[in-house]
């Protein structure tokens, strides 16, 4: 059986992107040079035999994907899963995390200019965002970062891949003192946000 095969199997039979190393698992004749021959080799076989799907680096891994260009075929079936939608606010908040990770509530509020807390929590609830460690300030305020999930939602090998900040319709200014101090009483008080600031 040769290796692509094998690495065919197991990226069809996956419902998530998996690395290298781990296809390697599947046969102890891998490695992980020989399974990225094996990608390579299909994905050319693949764009010359112009099949319907691809094999995409994403999430630090690679997975079997439906080529873009076949979506509206497949949004006639209820069958076929797709993406969970998320709001305008929590697509705000995400990029605003997205780009300053790690980063606190109050910041993301200061940016937003309104109360995050709602969508902050649903963004975790969805496995995109994750308490990545705790601030330097009064009461140490949780710091918040993406996921490999939010990588692997929007279709990124890595943070590096995110378009660039000036491009994105959210200002994605620097937050001035004040808004740090706010967060140290804050987390010291217990209290909710001091104010709504208007971003601009």
């Amino acid at each position: 059986m040769r290796d692509a095969q094998i690495v065919e199997a197991v990226l069809f039979a996956s419902d998530a992107p998996l690395g290298p190393e781990e296809i390697a698992r599947a046969d102890d004749t891998l490695d992980e040079d020989s399974v990225e021959a094996a990608v390579r080799a299909l994905r050319a076989e693949y764009l010359e035999s112009d099949r319907a799907f691809e094999i995409v680096r994403i999430a630090g891994g690679y997975q079997l994907l439906t080529r873009p260009e076949y979506a509206p075929y497949l949004d006639r079936f209820d069958t076929i899963p797709r993406p969970t939608r998320l709001s305008g606010p929590a697509l705000e908040a995400l990029a605003i995390i997205a780009y300053r990770q790690p980063i606190g509530r109050v910041e993301i509020e200061y940016i937003r200019g309104v109360g995050s807390t709602g969508v902050i929590r649903t963004l975790q609830d969805r496995g995109l965002v994750a308490v990545v460690g705790r601030g330097e300030g009064i009461g140490r305020p949780l710091l918040y970062g993406t996921t490999p999930q939010f990588l692997e939602h929007f279709g990124f090998d890595s943070i590096d891949d995110l378009p660039r900040p000036e491009t994105l319709p959210v200002i994605l200014k620097e937050p001035s003192e004040s808004a740090f101090r706010a967060e140290d009483s804050q987390s010291a008080s217990g209290a909710g946000p001091v104010a709504r600031i208007s971003p601009g």
